[in-house]
């Protein structure tokens, strides 16, 4: 992919070279993250952040990684505060939008709406999640905590077992995560979700078609092998369109139980959040919160690096990062920021 000037609305853009240069960039960017540099380097620049979907962790994550490079972000949070509540299309609320700044992050609850935004925008679209479909910058992160994580345990990607737990049909992280995890060579996925709640067919058929070997569940298997990545995603329920979760079992609830049966010292815990914290949800235990492998706080962090090297490569100043470094100025408190793959 040709980053500069250009929108990023499906991993299918993407190839395992684009991974790479992405996260290169992101490591260059890490002293940023960590708020140990600063940099203007967008400075002047204005990104539109169209929430029109509830979101807290990915709109703040886009806004401060922006922000951090030095740009202002203007936003718009939810359809009833939008102009399209009063009927405007989302060709005309994406024209005049786009007249006002440099780069636009949209999520919108119906799949290919951004894609729409796009096709209408004089300026670049990154797709922040479309409905049930894709959640490209997810995806990034969570590839780049895997070979963060990995690297901390002399390990690579390729080759790996990853499980993926949940609800996989809704679970729009999952499906670009998988696919991108598709690039990679020899790859095992084991797929557990209720027999309704499985993942497309469509990504299972890309998996299998470059080479992996993909196992479904619908429930969990008295023999498992031993899991490189346990990926674990919440119940969809704003999505759901008459599925019956009643049976959502303990079969799905990712706990230290289950941990320690079908993972090993060097597995990794991954949930891209928000976990449901109600009762008989079944999501992600908190029986794990003190867990070294559990990554999720990690995975949140890293979506700033990754985030601001987007927006440095769409606009073209990822080859200015170093130049404007400045040493941060502000107290910090110790730990704050990206940490490392081995912190608590």
């Amino acid at each position: 992919m040709n980053f500069l000037g250009n929108h990023l609305l499906s991993v299918d853009q993407l190839t395992r070279d684009d991974i790479a240069e992405v996260t290169q960039v992101a490591r260059r960017l890490t002293p940023v993250a960590r708020r140990e540099k600063t940099t203007r380097v967008l400075e002047g620049a204005v990104l539109a952040s169209l929430f029109l979907e509830a979101s807290t962790r990915t709109r703040l994550s886009f806004g401060t990684a922006f922000s951090r490079l030095g740009g202002s972000v203007h936003e718009t949070v939810g359809l009833t505060f939008s102009s399209m509540a009063k009927g405007e299309s989302i060709a005309d609320t994406a024209r005049v939008i786009s007249g006002y700044a440099d780069i636009m992050t949209v999520r919108h609850p119906e799949a290919g709406s951004v894609a729409q935004f796009a096709h209408a925008s004089l300026v670049p679209v990154i797709n922040a999640g479309d409905g049930a479909a894709e959640h490209p910058t997810q995806a990034l992160l969570d590839i780049y905590t895997i070979e963060e994580e990995f690297a901390a345990r002399d390990k690579e990607i390729d080759g790996a077992h990853v499980l993926f737990v949940g609800d996989l049909k809704y679970g729009r992280t999952v499906h670009s995560l998988m696919k991108l995890l598709s690039l990679f060579d020899n790859m095992t996925f084991t797929l557990l979700a209720p027999e309704l709640l499985g993942m497309p067919d469509s990504i299972v058929e890309f998996a299998e078609n470059h080479g992996h070997k993909v196992i479904c569940y619908h429930r969990l298997p008295r023999e498992l092998d031993t899991v490189d990545v346990i990926y674990t995603t919440r119940i969809q329920r704003e999505r759901l369109q008459g599925e019956q979760i009643e049976g959502y079992s303990e079969d799905f609830h990712v706990n230290r139980k289950l941990v320690e049966r079908i993972g090993g010292a060097n597995t990794v815990i991954m949930h891209p959040l928000p976990r449901d914290a109600t009762l008989g949800s079944n999501d992600l235990s908190t029986d794990l919160d003190t867990d070294p492998r559990l990554a999720i706080f990690r995975q949140t962090d890293r979506g700033i690096p990754i985030r601001m090297a987007l927006f440095s490569l769409i606009l073209g100043v990822a080859d200015s990062i170093e130049s404007t470094f400045q040493d941060a100025r502000w107290y910090r408190p110790p730990n704050r920021g990206i940490r490392s793959s081995t912190a608590d």
